[in-house]
């Protein structure tokens, strides 16, 4: 039976000691091609660029590669912050040189990948040994004549992480499954358990979620049409979808529901050891995450329970550079990177759930717990998560972008800015943002 481990805090750590030179040095390379790629002597040298905790590295891949292969030597550079690298990578794909061979796509970022970077990148339409993905996953890279532009890492089913502790001081329920059945089916019902749990508190100033985005992202990507619709037009404005979960999140944060804490921004791991809020919103590849920041200190003081509906936030994409003269080699590494069994292997180290529906109805996975989150048995609830999420994701070249500047205007609510104001704010953002 599968149990992530103390790895999670060897993969953080090693995303964050190589973060700052990553960031440094960018995707420069060290040979005279564009990629830095290279064969020599029978030896073949292929460079990566990735970021956050991918799990590629962290877990031991590439060196069980290498081991296996032995005239491949694989050199891998991790920037902690995605928008960082992704800048980098559009300023290195402009000039057509500094790329690394194989290349990291975020999904937020893959619709601007096919639509206008699809000749910079390799296809692997066709290519043997890649049918085992989730029916949507690989379309989301695909182009619009066929090809595909990469093979899918993870994905972000939902759940909700919350504190049992504190939810028994508020006169909750604690047992995951009855915790579960308090907003089955309805994020209004979610809200609504916070509406309870502010009122019942007893033992400090603890907050019942982290931030009103987290919500609001939660309910937007529970759906095929989000920010864009399959025409490539932009919806964020009239979309009812988007409209429902501002409208919901925007009373989350007005009836101080939420500690004010944007995931991933300044404050929101402080928020996270120091325990100011209740629940978070968590797609499978943030448990890894929390579980370092919150520290061992709360260790079994966190649990999972199922989310109200199904959605996907996050995962990205192994790319391999067209112009690469390791081109083959590189592809055959990301294949054998995002295979059932190496998917497998990444979810029972450090969480990140598998786009591959072969390695989902792995007993590896299906059995995995959580010793830090109360033993939870996350392969059964992330995989039966990912089972929920809608087969068709429309998605949009301005994602990444748009979710942020959301974000950002719901925080203007939590701060006191009224809901109108932080509307129009947001919308002369966007338009601006996109163009």
């Amino acid at each position: 039976m599968g149990t992530l481990g103390s790895l999670r805090t060897k993969a953080v750590a090693t995303a964050a000691a190589v973060g700052a030179l990553a960031l440094v040095v960018g995707c420069s390379g060290g040979s005279d091609s564009a990629t830095g790629g290279s064969k020599k002597d029978g030896k073949v040298t292929i460079t990566m660029g990735l970021f956050g905790v991918m799990g590629i590295k962290e877990t031991g891949l590439l060196e069980q590669y290498e081991k296996e292969n032995p005239n491949v030597d694989i050199k891998a550079e991790i920037a902690g912050d995605e928008q960082t690298y992704y800048t980098a990578l559009q300023t290195r794909l402009a000039a057509g040189n500094g790329l690394k061979d194989i290349q990291g796509i975020e999904i937020g970022r893959a619709k601007e990948i096919t639509e206008t970077q699809s000749d910079k990148f390799a296809d692997f339409a066709g290519t043997a040994g890649t049918d085992h993905f989730l029916p949507w996953k690989q379309s989301q890279i695909s182009t619009a004549d066929g090809k595909v532009l990469g093979l899918g890492t993870d994905i972000g089913p939902m759940a909700v992480c919350y504190r049992k502790d504190y939810f028994e001081k508020a006169g909750l329920p604690t047992d995951r499954e009855e915790v579960g059945k308090l907003w089955e089916g309805d994020w209004n019902k979610y809200v609504e358990a916070g509406r309870t749990f502010k009122k019942g508190y007893k033992g400090g100033d603890v907050a019942f979620m982290d931030s009103a985005s987290g919500l609001f992202n939660a309910m937007v990507y529970g759906h095929s049409e989000q920010y864009y619709n399959e025409k490539g037009d932009l919806i964020h404005d009239k979309n009812p979808v988007v409209k429902d979960a501002w409208a919901l999140s925007a009373d989350a944060g007005e009836e101080g529901l939420t500690a004010k804490l944007r995931q991933f921004q300044p404050g929101w791991d402080p928020g996270l050891a120091n325990g100011t809020f209740a629940t978070a919103v968590c797609p499978a590849w943030m448990l890894s995450h929390i579980s370092e920041k919150a520290g061992d200190a709360n260790k079994g003081k966190w649990d999972v329970a199922p989310a109200p509906k199904g959605a996907n936030w996050g995962g990205a994409f192994l790319s391999v550079v067209e112009k690469s003269p390791v081109k083959e080699e590189a592809q055959k590494l990301v294949a054998w990177l995002t295979a059932p069994e190496q998917q497998a292997h990444i979810f029972t180290e450090i969480g990140n759930i598998p786009s591959s529906q072969k390695a989902l109805e792995s007993d590896a996975v299906k059995n995995a717990k959580s010793e830090y989150f109360s033993n939870a048995p996350i392969g059964q609830i992330f995989g039966e998560a990912a089972q929920e999420i809608p087969d068709k994701q429309v998605l949009g070249r301005k994602d990444g972008t748009i979710k942020d500047t959301f974000s950002q205007g719901l925080a203007l609510i939590e701060q006191g800015t009224s809901r109108d104001e932080a509307w129009d704010t947001t919308m002369e953002r966007v338009e601006k943002a996109v163009g």
